[in-house]
């Protein structure tokens, strides 16, 4: 299929495509990597009056440490993110999961923010980056916010981001010394979108107990979700066989799918959480 008739800008810098949201609002689409838009435009899912094409902002493409945290610029594509030594060295939860984010031809177009701003629940990247409690920095003509991941996400393929907004970067704070951290996801055909997956942190104390841990979920919602019964259920405990799969259960029990899936999803879950906690307590013990 082809997409319906629409109208193209393509913006050289930030403050043009500003100018561009502000002057068209709800008629505009912004066009990144393109690989979750046009298929929906093709299917005529979407049906944008005009597009913004940003991918000449060279400005919002940038992978830096600033102040200890890391800054991902909107534009960076998934393959940088993949390739780079900062990110492997001092974030590797990010390396992990853009790994498995469909294929290399899709990873060295697809933008992290593109797959932020889509917003998918089965996507890879919002849920670590939710994992990794990012801000998330928004700009308009009218100023610019910040907001974490539970006020980012609205619901399916929906965000906070207003007509006139764009995402410009993703500030991901950096992890403590004794951290570890993991992501498992399940899909049929590598490449596909995952039908379960688990994000997880885990934070020891000097005595090897859990101090902190932060669990979220791929496809069990129509956001990524934050465990937190799970989490509350580790912090304190010495992390034993028993309180990980208690935990995955707590986790799975957030799962909010259709009826007919619930009871497969969920065990999915329960399993995809608990292999993602073990091997998060086995790497925070080793950088213990």
């Amino acid at each position: 299929m082809k997409p319906a008739p629409f109208a193209y800008d393509d913006p050289r810098g930030l403050d043009e495509t500003l100018d561009l949201l502000a002057r068209h609002g709800e008629d505009a689409k912004v066009l990144a990597g393109g690989q979750s838009l046009l298929p929906l435009l093709n299917f005529r899912l979407a049906r944008p009056t005009r597009l913004v094409d940003v991918n000449r902002v060279d400005e919002l493409a940038y992978l830096r440490r600033r102040g200890g945290n890391l800054r991902i610029g909107a534009l960076t594509r998934a393959a940088t993110l993949e390739r780079s030594p900062l990110v492997a060295a001092e974030w590797p939860l990010l390396r992990e999961a853009v790994r498995l984010v469909g294929h290399p031809q899709i990873r060295s177009r697809g933008t992290v923010g593109g797959s932020v701003a889509h917003a998918d629940p089965a996507a890879e990247l919002p849920a670590v980056l939710a994992a990794l409690e990012s801000r998330f920095h928004l700009r308009s003509r009218r100023g610019g916010r910040t907001l974490g991941p539970e006020e980012l996400f609205v619901t399916h393929l929906t965000t906070a981001l207003a007509p006139d907004e764009l995402l410009v970067e993703i500030e991901v704070p950096p992890l403590p010394s004794r951290a570890g951290t993991a992501f498992v996801e399940y899909a049929r055909v590598h490449g596909d979108f995952a039908l379960g997956g688990a994000a997880a942190v885990v934070v020891l104390g000097e005595d090897g107990t859990c101090e902190r841990a932060v669990v979220t979920l791929v496809a069990a919602a129509p956001t990524p979700v934050r465990a937190r019964e799970a989490e509350e259920a580790l912090a304190g405990g010495s992390l034993t066989e028993e309180g990980i799969r208690a935990a995955a259960d707590l986790a799975a029990a957030e799962v909010d799918v259709p009826e007919a899936e619930r009871p497969y999803r969920r065990a999915l879950v329960s399993e995809l959480t608990r292999r993602a906690l073990e091997r998060a307590v086995t790497r925070a013990r080793e950088a213990a």
